[in-house]
């Protein structure tokens, strides 16, 4: 129970991020203030049903997805695409814990490199099309059935090469961090796989 609580308030953040929300917007939206939401997000205060469900409604998820809940009797992870800044990723990992899986649709669009870094560590493998990867000094093109793995404390980035999509698998982990700080991690990292601000 403590530890999918602890996660609630990096999933809101995520859940913020990804729609490009300020606080102050949530705030409006739901009657929740301002300092109460920072404090969810930040895991300084516990998270109830009251404060919940008016962010359930309003993120359009639900509760449980909201909370991590475990699926009670049937062990398979509900795939749910979603679009992001022209990428389609799919979760493939719902637990908490120092792995984070998943599946991303990286349109042909060719885009300039925009590198970043942070801590943890990174594995891809292609499945279809061709990825450029680019990891410090390092720029190669990454074919169907390929693998790269690199530390994300050097800057990096990827695309597609401009010719067609790709489709790739990711997994991205932190050493020995399996708290609210290995899910914020996780969320930046994912931010940034998705051509988007880290936050």
């Amino acid at each position: 129970m403590d530890a999918t609580l602890e996660q609630v308030g990096p999933r809101l953040q995520a859940l913020r991020a990804r729609r490009g929300a300020t606080l102050d917007a949530v705030a409006r939206s739901t009657g929740i203030s301002k300092s109460t939401l920072s404090r969810l997000e930040t895991g300084q205060r516990r998270p109830s049903l009251e404060l919940l469900l008016p962010l359930a409604r309003m993120y359009r998820v639900s509760l449980d997805d909201l909370v991590g809940a475990p699926e009670t009797g049937d062990p398979r992870v509900r795939l749910r695409p979603r679009r992001v800044n022209g990428r389609t990723v799919v979760a493939l990992t719902r637990q908490p814990g120092e792995r984070h899986a998943w599946k991303i649709i990286v349109p042909r669009d060719a885009s300039e490199p925009k590198l970043t870094s942070h801590e943890g560590s990174s594995w891809m493998y292609v499945l279809t099309g061709r990825i450029r990867l680019v990891v410090g000094d390092s720029d190669v093109m990454l074919e169907a059935g390929e693998v790269a793995e690199f530390d994300t404390r050097t800057p990096h980035w990827f695309g597609a090469d401009g010719e067609s999509d790709a489709e790739i698998l990711t997994i991205f982990g932190t050493t020995g961090d399996h708290g609210p700080r290995s899910a914020a991690l996780a969320t930046r990292h994912l931010a940034e796989v998705l051509g988007g601000a880290a936050r």
